[in-house]
């Protein structure tokens, strides 16, 4: 039987290795600390990203990896568009097919197989995962690039306050294997240097470029989860992947223009 984790303990874990790194990168660098809008960018972020997270590793670790990974990238992906359609008018015709085909992609990915299992999708906690992450990426996007790390400290931070707290009102588990502690801190330095390339840029290119881009990780998860978990994929989860490339593709166009 296998050895249950943690998700609270295992979340916690990687955002106070991520938060360590980046307060040492930051001081080293002499960073100035967020202050003003960035402050409160980065403690938005840093609540948006909580929530993405835990989500996203919950779908991960009970539904299916080739459900939840593309459903999350695609929702994350279409947040920030769609907050730019309300905020900046309409979009491109590229731009509104993307959008389009990224529906359509959630619906194949998140489809039953033809035969039944006993393991769910995990589609709601990819759904919220993608909003949360969304959220995430518009508050990024916000920073002034007054510095990378600085914003990441105040965000890590934050979210390793938030999940403390939940671990201790609701008295959940959060002791792991010392294996796991060391898996896990190789996940939080990941973790956090994917945010770092992420906010450099956002700083130095368009917000949605970089999302959109960004977004292309559960091409990776997929593979994955295909040559280690053997997870079965079907012709329509297949065409649901390709058409998840497709939009991403597609709104990429669509913003640079």
């Amino acid at each position: 039987m296998a050895r249950r984790v943690p998700l609270l303990g295992v979340v916690a874990t990687t955002q106070v290795v991520g938060m360590f790194v980046a307060l040492v990168v930051a001081l080293v660098r002499h960073e100035p600390v967020p202050t003003g809008p960035d402050l409160a960018w980065s403690i938005g972020a840093g609540l948006c990203g909580v929530v993405g997270m835990t989500s996203l590793y919950r779908g991960l670790a009970v539904g299916r990896m080739g459900v939840v990974a593309p459903t999350t990238g695609v929702i994350g992906a279409v947040v920030p568009v769609l907050v730019g359609f309300v905020t900046e008018g309409v979009p491109t015709v590229a731009t509104i097919a993307g959008i389009v085909t990224a529906l359509v992609a959630v619906v194949l990915v998140t489809r039953a197989p033809g035969h039944q299992t006993d393991r769910p999708t995990g589609v709601e906690w990819a759904l919220l995962a993608g909003i949360a992450i969304g959220g995430f990426n518009i508050c990024i996007g916000q920073l002034s690039g007054a510095g990378q790390f600085g914003p990441l400290v105040v965000l890590r931070a934050v979210q390793f306050v938030i999940l403390v707290s939940l671990i201790v009102l609701w008295r959940q588990p959060w002791r792991m294997h010392r294996s796991d502690v060391a898996k896990l801190s190789v996940v939080g330095v990941l973790d956090m240097l994917g945010n770092v390339a992420f906010i450099s840029a956002a700083q130095v290119g368009a917000l949605a470029v970089a999302t959109i881009l960004s977004s292309l990780y559960p091409v990776t998860t997929v593979l994955l989860a295909l040559g280690f978990l053997h997870e079965k994929v079907t012709r329509s989860h297949v065409v649901g992947i390709v058409l998840t490339v497709a939009a991403i593709a597609l709104i990429s166009v669509g913003t640079s223009g």
